[in-house]
């Protein structure tokens, strides 16, 4: 690892540059260009996701984190190449001051060459992503609704802003639930007239799988509060020939009732973070099945038709505090 303090964006290029050619770092073997914004309390969470993710998908790993906009603009930095990281190639930005709303500035030289780029907010999701100029530069944003103080609202501020090639961690939690409540169709063409859902209210998670069910099914599912769990406990189907599917979470696992046959077992376990991280890295076209289920969710449909090109709008926090000041 190679730390330097209170340095320059060009210095951290070069610095980044030595230490591949030290380790025998080839450019041409990293599949992306991961951007993660990050909470100083979050880095070495960010750091562990990254290495996760890395095995499957080797990257150049550019982590900003922002700190104390009023003080002195300064650049520290840490750059790792393999070690502790793994296959990953990494740098370790805090910025300071003015310097923290110009991030670009230091992260454009050093994007990796002919790879896609991905932004990955570990924090709280912008409002607007389109403030963010490292999420407008980028082809696929990953956001994680749950990471907000009102996560269904955030999940829901998710359709307003959307464009193409977004996406959110709380649809790749959603993931096993799906292929489980998928494959009870395997077998039986019988057509699904309602559906319920048992969950916190505050649960992301449960809005979305709502907002799929809905776009997929043409129904309206119910929405039951619990207390019992603290993320989604359930999903029932009722079907037209009177068949009632159910999927419930338990320790790790989730029991599959099907009408006329026996309970199964299969496996739900909660995964973390990296291997949710790494699912999303797997592609990098949109995805039009989360729009469509963000969309259902949201009540706004066309998601998938918006351009997938945004424009970044300069957003100043100091100008909008003394606007947001009375007289």
């Amino acid at each position: 690892m190679i730390g330097l303090w209170d340095t320059t964006g060009n210095e951290v290029v070069k610095a980044l540059a030595a230490e591949r050619r030290s380790a025998g770092g080839v450019a041409s073997g990293l599949a992306l260009t991961l951007i993660a914004v990050v909470e100083e309390k979050k880095v070495r969470e960010a750091e562990a996701a990254a290495t996760i993710a890395a095995a499957a998908h080797p990257c150049r790993l550019l982590i900003v984190v922002r700190s104390d906009l009023e003080g002195r603009s300064r650049l520290d930095a840490e750059i790792v190449v393999g070690g502790r990281l793994g296959p990953a190639e990494a740098v370790v930005m805090r910025m300071y001051g003015r310097l923290a709303l110009h991030a670009e500035s230091v992260v454009m030289p050093l994007l990796a060459p002919d790879v896609p780029v991905v932004t990955w907010w570990h924090e709280e999701p912008p409002n607007m992503i389109a403030n963010d100029f490292l999420g407008v530069v980028s082809e696929r944003r990953i956001t994680d609704s749950a990471q907000s103080p009102d996560p269904v609202a955030a999940l829901k501020q998710r359709a307003v802003d959307y464009a193409p090639g977004d996406t959110d961690l709380t649809w790749t939690r959603i993931t096993l639930w799906r292929t489980l409540v998928a494959g009870a169709f395997d077998s039986t063409e019988a057509r699904v007239i309602g559906a319920r859902i048992v969950a916190p209210d505050r649960d992301p998670t449960a809005w979305l799988m709502l907002g799929w069910l809905k776009s997929r099914l043409g129904i309206e599912p119910v929405l039951e509060h619990t207390d019992r769990a603290p993320r989604m406990h359930a999903v029932e189907l009722q079907c037209e020939n009177g068949d009632c599917v159910r999927v419930t979470r338990e320790e790790g696992t989730a029991l599959f009732s099907r009408t006329g046959q026996e309970d199964r077992y299969m496996p739900l376990p909660k995964r973390p973070v990296g291997d949710e991280l790494a699912e999303e890295l797997r592609r990098l076209d949109p995805d039009q099945i989360y729009a469509e289920a963000l969309g259902a969710m949201a009540g706004l449909s066309g998601l998938d038709h918006r351009s997938p090109q945004r424009v970044h709008v300069w957003k100043d926090p100091a100008l909008a505090a003394i606007a947001g000041s009375p007289a």
